[in-house]
């Protein structure tokens, strides 16, 4: 099953993918992904729609983030060793953490806005989990059974902003530079340490390819560091890690410009698509 939040008609929603188009699982209890997943309803709404004839059609609604209202967002920096080699970081015991906040997500298909303080965008596709269930001090073991499900992520980056200090936050938030997406997938269809692709392609070219065996910090280890220092709760986010290949390490560095399409592909997920788009002043 795949769930996405959308807007249809500039009214916020959530609901299953189907064949057809979308259908809206939205309730006065449960108004939104977010909260289904902190119910635990959302995988028994999900089979009680199956065989509803009454979708709406995707080229009709607005996608979302798959979570737009999410508690927390943790990403994780130099989570992969060519990605690390070429930002010439020093290896670490402990994984690299920085945060994001929601207004800096934007949805598959939406346009990824270059903003007029830069002509540095960059791209960093990622795969993010989705939390399922409340947790603090996670043991590893016991890590998968806290996820909800897995979606893919870009992870963009305004980087002269990054660099003007040792902290990632502002290259990191400007408004919608983050696309989350297209949907969520259930933990139940990828098998827990299942090996997933990630690769982003930028106008058709590949330019980020790895699997998550690449990982340095794998994915239950990144779940039991993180909710030492904070209780991770249902919606919350993690961010994995970018592989080797961004474009600010390139020579020349290739920076994303409007027109340019950007497509993060994850095995077993899908594909976050979106177009960059020069930002108005004022937006």
């Amino acid at each position: 099953m795949k769930f996405i939040s959308y807007a249809h008609r500039g009214i916020p929603s959530w609901g299953l993918i189907t064949p057809t188009g979308v259908i809206q699982l939205a309730t006065p209890e449960v108004p939104s992904l977010r909260r289904a997943i902190e119910t635990g309803r959302l995988e028994a709404m999900g089979q009680a729609a199956h065989g509803r004839a009454d979708s709406t059609p995707l080229a009709d609604i607005e996608f979302l983030p798959v979570i737009p209202d999410p508690g927390k967002i943790v990403c994780v920096g130099h989570n992969y060793e060519e990605h690390r080699v070429e930002t010439q970081r020093d290896k670490t015991e402990n994984p690299s953490i920085f945060l994001r906040v929601p207004a800096s997500q934007t949805g598959h298909l939406a346009p990824l806005p270059l903003p007029p303080e830069s002509t540095q965008l960059d791209y960093e596709g990622e795969i993010a989990i989705v939390i399922g269930k409340a947790g603090r001090r996670i043991a590893q073991v016991d890590a998968w059974q806290h996820i909800a499900g897995y979606s893919a992520y870009n992870d963009g980056s305004v980087r002269d902003w990054q660099k003007h200090s040792m902290q990632f936050t502002p290259g990191k938030n400007f408004n919608r530079t983050g696309a989350f997406g297209p949907w969520l997938v259930l933990r139940g269809e990828i098998a827990d340490g299942q090996e997933l692709t990630l690769e982003t392609r930028l106008n058709g070219t590949v330019m980020q390819h790895a699997t998550t065996a690449m990982m340095i910090f794998p994915i239950p280890r990144l779940i039991e560091y993180v909710s030492t220092f904070t209780t991770l709760e249902p919606g919350d986010v993690i961010v994995t890690g970018t592989p080797g290949g961004v474009g600010a390490r390139r020579q020349p560095p290739v920076w994303m410009k409007p027109g340019d399409r950007v497509e993060i592909e994850v095995s077993g997920i899908g594909v976050l698509v979106n177009t960059v788009a020069a930002e108005e002043m004022g937006a």
